[in-house]
Formats: C-alpha cells, sequence, structure tokens
C-alpha cells in the first residue's frame, strides 16, 4: 500500500487532530463530514492548538454523496452510538482492497465492524489524547497526550500497518505504536476509561479533586482492580505495567485529568455509558467480581440521561 488514499470520518477532535497532522506532513487525506462542518472548513480551515505546534490547514473535504469505493484506509473516529450509521456511511467509499482503522472507545464496536466488512478488512487501533471541538470549530489539544496506536487483529505485522506507521511516524505531535497484540491494549485502555470514566461521571469531578476527599483515591484505585479483574476473566488480563501507570495516572492530587464522557455531561449531550461502563457490567456477568460501584456509575449516568431526554435540566 504506496500512497494510500485515505479517508477519515469527520474532523471533530480525534479526526481533527490526527487527520490534520496526517495532512501537515503531506499525506493523501480527505475528511467526509457534514455540510456544516465542511462549510466552516472551507471558510476557515482545520484549525489545530497544540503545544506541539498550532496549524491552520487547507483540507479536501466531501460529504456522503460525493464518495466512491476510492479509498484505501478509512479512518473511524465517530462516537460508539453513531456506529451504525458510521457503517452505512463509509461502506461505498471502501476500496475492494480497502481497510478500516477505528479509533473509537471500548471494543465492542469491533464486532460489528468484522460483520459489516470482514475480519481482514478491520484493524484494530486506539487513540489516547484529550481534545475537543471549540465551538468555533478549533480542534484543541488539552494536554500533551498524543499516541495512536493500531495493528491487524491476527497480530501479523502486514504491510499495511507498515505503511501508516511511516506516515504518522512523519506527523508533527503524534506518537505511533504499531503493535503485534493490539486487542489487548484496546482491552487495558478500555480497562482505564471504565474506571476513569466510571469515577469522573459519579463524582462530577477531575482526577485531582477526587483523589483530595478522603477516600477518593482508595476509591478510584479499588475501583480499577474491579475492572481489571473483569478484563482478566475475559482473557485480557492487563499488565503490571499498565496497572502501575495507572495506579500513579489515579492517584495524583494535582491532576486535571476528566475524561469526555464527563465533558459530554457537562455540555449536556449524550454519552458513550454503554459502549464502555455497561459493556463492562455486562462482561462481568458470570464472573463474581463485585461490580457495586462500577453498576452505580451506570445508573447515575442513565438518570442523568432520562432527565437530559426530558429536558429536565433547569
Amino acid at each position: 500500500m504506496s500512497d494510500p488514499r485515505i479517508l477519515v470520518l469527520g474532523a471533530g477532535g480525534i479526526g481533527g487532530y490526527f487527520g490534520g497532522r496526517l495532512v501537515e506532513a503531506g499525506a493523501d487525506v480527505t475528511f467526509l463530514v457534514r455540510e456544516g462542518r465542511r462549510d466552516l472548513l472551507k471558510r476557515r480551515g482545520l484549525r489545530i492548538e497544540s503545544q506541539f505546534g498550532n496549524v491552520e490547514l487547507d483540507v479536501r473535504t466531501a460529504v456522503a454523496s460525493d464518495v466512491g469505493p476510492d479509498y484505501d484506509v478509512v479512518i473511524l473516529t465517530c462516537k460508539a452510538y453513531d456506529l451504525e450509521d458510521a457503517v452505512k456511511t463509509i461502506a461505498p467509499a471502501l476500496a475492494a482492497s480497502g481497510v478500516v482503522l477505528p479509533l473509537l472507545n471500548g471494543v465492542a464496536h469491533i464486532d460489528i465492524l468484522n460483520e459489516a466488512f470482514g475480519r481482514n478488512r478491520v484493524m484494530g487501533g486506539s487513540a489516547r489524547i484529550q481534545v475537543t471541538l471549540t465551538e468555533d470549530g478549533i480542534v484543541r489539544q488539552l494536554d500533551d497526550w498524543r499516541a495512536i496506536t493500531f495493528g491487524e487483529q491476527s497480530g501479523e505485522v502486514t504491510k499495511r500497518v507498515d505503511t501508516l506507521r511511516v506516515l504518522f511516524e512523519a506527523a508533527r505531535g503524534v506518537e505511533v505504536h504499531a503493535v503485534s497484540d493490539i486487542m489487548q491494549r484496546m482491552w487495558e485502555k478500555l480497562v482505564h476509561l471504565a474506571t476513569a470514566a466510571a469515577m469522573t461521571c459519579l463524582m462530577r469531578a477531575n482526577v485531582g479533586e477526587i483523589v483530595r476527599t478522603p477516600d477518593g483515591g482508595a476509591i478510584f484505585l479499588k475501583l480499577l482492580g474491579t475492572v481489571s479483574a473483569i478484563a482478566a476473566a475475559r482473557g485480557y488480563r492487563p499488565s503490571s505495567e499498565f496497572l502501575d501507570a495507572y495506579r500513579r495516572t489515579f492517584s495524583q492530587p494535582d491532576s486535571l485529568y476528566t475524561t469526555s464522557m464527563l465533558r459530554d455531561i457537562e455540555r449536556r449531550g449524550r454519552t458513550e455509558v454503554d459502549h464502555i461502563i455497561g459493556f463492562m457490567l455486562r462482561m462481568a456477568e458470570g464472573t463474581g467480581v463485585d461490580v457495586l460501584t462500577l453498576l452505580l456509575a451506570y445508573t447515575h449516568i442513565k438518570a442523568y440521561e432520562q432527565r437530559l431526554a426530558a429536558e429536565r435540566f433547569a
């Protein structure tokens, strides 16, 4: 796969950042967006604000009615609750030998994509970055996380994996990991996300604010152990290096780290609770793991969704 044609679904936080960095490095990238975002990108360009370099880019865009089966790689960056529509949108764009690289949270989407496109046309992938799309259309990076990790579900290091690795390595402000154990990596990220989202949303606070309470740090670490035990029961035991790193992450009293799920709640938006916390609860069935804290967080967010749907916020 030399000089692949890349289609990025969406130009929001994750798609805008990683796709924009590829454009900056000279890759052949098109953003598949809605009409409103397309108009804004035409008028103002794709704007990235980051400690690794601000940039304003003229980018190629398309809407769903424009695309044909011309793209070697489709990078999928939608929210999990939009996956069904996203599959319908990208299906006409994927070349016969093309591959989908999803950067969604969780792992539940992999089975859906495998069914839609075939396992050999779906990579595993994840992004570790805190980034948001501002109201005026700027892709703003919130900290120094900037990692993209991907690989074949089979574990094979294929030519297309190497091609993507080279493209991302040429991009500024991107940390690249082309791996042979992507499903393990994705499960570890799910452990991280389920723990962090459950705690920050349940407490409506960032990590530091939680840790500075009398018992918040201990509750945080206990929940990390709970979620790790669920993953282990499903065949994806987190590594000791992963657990050590996140014990430190979830113990820092000065941390400003929050989660996209909490940001979704604070802006009165939809959440991925069913795809992250709900999925983990389903995976816990039959394991004997005590999931009370996880269940409280899930119930808390589902109750919020009921209030949101009924427009019962002041």
